[in-house]
């Protein structure tokens, strides 16, 4: 789930906001309450609060008719984000940072960034405002730059002295609140895009089950008629040994067609699945029994079973899902290569659900694109239409392990291949599931 581009613009609208609001602050602090009395670090608020009008009104003028690439909406959010993260900086340093209330504010900037911003580049602003308000501490410390306390009522005579150990703490306290905020909000993200994927994934499935069941049903009708009409027509050649022959073909060529359309509606609206303690072991034996052994030339399989508790699954459907990765491992090593399949506990490493079993399945073959690892679960599209893929067998491998609880995630790498994982949740202890 990508945030829209508009997301440029709207942080250039809430700044008109917060350029209205420092300005209120700066006036309140230091004309009624009397914290900041110096003129200079008056001034040079003023100043930087100037500055921040002038760079918005910048990038409004920029966007008013803007019409940009991702990439370009990346950059322009970084840009503020970086501006932003300077400009309080130096608000900051002119009212006493290492006591300013206002000094927690970049903790919204590392929300933003971490809903707008892909990659590394949400650490990287954490990494900045981490690295500018350190530099400030250490500075001001050492007595390298002049220093611009506030005086609270609570303050001895000539205001309060810097203390080296109360530094450490603030900094330690704000550089970890920063990385936590990031870490956790980037975390969210992943999951709501996950579960978006899967959601729009059951959207289009739904759509191709109701259009596909449309279709199969309107031709059921006339195919049952036309199966009846050859059936007499054989019953009335029965003596002419050619015409037999082609009324038997003819009608063992609607029985392929009958058997066809059921078959793209058992794709498009799967059978149900029983959920039980699953052995996923037990599972992956089975798949490689029924797989065979003729798998082309220079095809070697190699299999890794750990020690792995039950899942929540359908055996069934587990070998189904595990059956069609393989097919399009073996169909991805063309010159040959490597199938491995390997189980193992995920224990604490899953962010969704503890105790996890994961299943990979892996090959050595091709590799997939950067920009099709996106779409490869989507229904009908498929790499490999001219050897007759139809593009169902992932979107449907994809939606029967959602019906189990788990997932499906997928990494690759072009000219050395691919691996599909397959998360499954824990099965409920037997011992509790009797007391349930």
């Amino acid at each position: 789930m990508r945030l829209p581009p508009e997301g440029a613009r709207w942080l250039v609208a809430v700044r008109w906001l917060a350029c209205l609001g420092v300005f209120a602050t700066i006036w309140l602090a230091s004309s009624v309450l009397g914290i900041v009395v110096e003129p200079v670090p008056v001034f040079g608020m003023y100043a930087i609060g100037g500055a921040m009008l002038v760079y918005n009104l910048l990038f409004w003028l920029s966007q008013r008719d803007w019409v940009a690439a991702e990439r370009d909406v990346q950059r322009s959010i970084f840009l503020q984000i970086a501006l932003d993260l300077i400009s309080l900086t130096l608000l900051l340093y002119f009212s006493d940072l290492s006591r300013n209330p206002f000094l927690f504010f970049f903790v919204f900037h590392m929300i933003i960034a971490s809903m707008y911003l892909h990659g590394r580049a949400p650490y990287l602003v954490a990494e900045m405002a981490i690295a500018l308000v350190g530099a400030e501490m250490l500075l001001e410390f050492y007595g390298w730059i002049p220093a611009f306390s506030m005086q609270f009522p609570s303050d001895p005579p000539g205001g309060a002295r810097l203390d080296g150990t109360y530094l450490l703490g603030v900094f330690v306290a704000f550089g970890s609140t920063l990385a936590i905020t990031v870490y956790f909000t980037t975390l969210i993200h992943r999951y709501a895009d996950r579960a978006h994927a899967e959601i729009r994934q059951k959207e289009k499935m739904v759509g191709i089950g109701q259009l596909v069941a449309s279709i199969a049903h309107q031709i059921a009708n006339p195919l049952d008629g036309v199966q009846n009409c050859l059936q007499r027509i054989g019953e009335g050649v029965k003596d002419d040994a050619h015409l037999t022959e082609y009324v038997q073909l003819m009608t063992e060529a609607l029985e392929r067609i009958e058997r066809t359309a059921k078959r793209v509606q058992a794709f498009a609206r799967p059978r149900g699945v029983t959920l039980q303690r699953t052995d996923v072991n037990q599972a992956v034996e089975s798949t490689l029994h029924v797989l065979g052994t003729n798998h082309g030339v220079n095809i070697q399989i190699e299999t890794q079973l750990g020690d792995v508790s039950p899942v929540h699954g359908d055996p069934y459907t587990l070998q189904e899902v595990l059956f069609n990765l393989c097919t399009n491992a073996l169909a991805a090593m063309p010159d040959g290569g490597t199938l491995s399949l390997r189980t193992y506990a995920l224990g604490s490493r899953d962010e969704d659900q503890m105790d996890s079993v994961a299943i990979d399945v892996s090959d050595t073959g091709v590799g997939i694109p950067r920009m099709q690892l996106e779409k490869i679960f989507e229904p009908f599209y498929t790499t490999r239409a001219e050897s007759g893929g139809t593009g169902m067998g992932l979107a449907l491998c994809r939606m029967l392990i959602s019906e189990m609880g788990g997932r499906i995630d997928v990494r690759s790498t072009l000219g050395q291949g691919s691996t599909f994982t397959v998360v499954l949740k824990p099965a409920v202890p037997q011992a509790a599931a009797s007391q349930a």
